[in-house]
């Protein structure tokens, strides 16, 4: 129980720490429209459209979580001065809801979870099953290529009518980015193709639009939300699960304390891998995306393949 009780404090610590991020300062705005996107994967794709025309601000950076966001001053001020606000939804960024309300309706904002060709799943419970999370719908998209291409798609539509002096160039790029999108789908698909199949566990289900797409074979998540510590009965049925070596890795996440995936593989031969499924350690910009997505499948590769039966 000793170390049951390690175990939740210090998840709850990594929780508040995660809480009070800090975001670097937003720098002046550059020339052209004035376009804001929530977190680093939008960004980076809206940045990507928006290439020789302007550059967009980013709200959300230094790996700091939008699940438990507190906008700072200078975040608000990027607010109040754009004229597009791109964000995934409330069901991500709920610090934005209230903000993005308030706006004058000058401001344009464009929610992409509801954007046409964007295809949506339900959480799964930690064991894996749908319906975790209180049965909502999950709300990590971009980590299928496919919705990152739907949501270029809208933001083409979206910035070509916003700015029609360049709706030309945002046609232009968007086509070049699909592009890219495809190959980067193939890509990724050959490089998981020797581990579909073999099971591993994640900390909190963020990953299942990437695993859906990719054939990969979650056995669930630790936490059965982001924020909130599993239960007694999870940590054992987990750790069963991994002493009988069935499951060979163990994913954890930027924002976690490496102590707490060491409390469940301890005394198995259990790996641990990271998966960032936000670039917290990537530089924000147009070459984002493609190093965030071939970071997962390097990631889950590295780990899981000495873990094929």
């Amino acid at each position: 129980m000793a170390k049951f009780r390690d175990f939740i404090r210090a998840f709850l610590v990594a929780a508040v720490i995660a809480h009070f991020s800090m975001v670097a300062a937003l720098p002046a705005w550059a020339d052209g429209i004035k376009a804001v996107a929530s977190i680093a994967p939008v960004h980076s794709l809206l940045a990507q459209v928006m290439e020789g025309a302007a550059r967009p601000r980013l709200l959300v950076a230094g790996g700091a979580s939008p699940h438990a966001y507190a906008l700072k001053p200078s975040a608000a001020r990027a607010l109040s001065e754009a004229q597009v606000v791109f964000w995934v939804g409330p069901g991500l960024e709920r610090f934005l809801v209230k903000p993005l309300s308030a706006l004058s309706g000058r401001v344009m904002t464009v929610e992409l979870a509801t954007a046409e060709g964007v295809k949506t799943r339900r959480f799964r419970d930690a064991g894996g099953a749908t319906g975790g999370n209180g049965g909502g719908t999950d709300p990590h998209i971009w980590l299928d290529p496919r919705n990152a291409a739907a949501m270029t798609r809208f933001m083409v539509v979206v910035m070509a009518n916003a700015d029609p002096a360049n709706a030309v160039l945002y046609r232009r790029n968007g086509a070049a980015l699909l592009a890219r999108l495809g190959k980067l789908e193939a890509e990724i698909s050959q490089t998981l193709e020797p581990v579909t199949g073999v099971p591993y566990v994640v900390f909190h289900d963020a990953f299942g639009y990437f695993e859906d797409r990719f054939g990969l074979h979650s056995a669930g998540a630790v936490a059965a939300a982001a924020g909130r510590p599993p239960g007694a009965k999870r940590i054992s049925a987990l750790r069963r699960s991994i002493r009988t070596g069935k499951i060979p890795c163990l994913f954890t996440e930027p924002e976690f304390e490496p102590a707490l995936a060491q409390t469940l593989i301890e005394g198995t031969k259990a790996r641990i891998g990271i998966l960032d499924p936000l670039g917290a350690g990537l530089t924000p910009g147009p070459g984002l995306y493609a190093k965030l997505m071939r970071g997962l499948a390097r990631s889950l590769k590295g780990c899981l393949k000495g873990g094929r039966p």
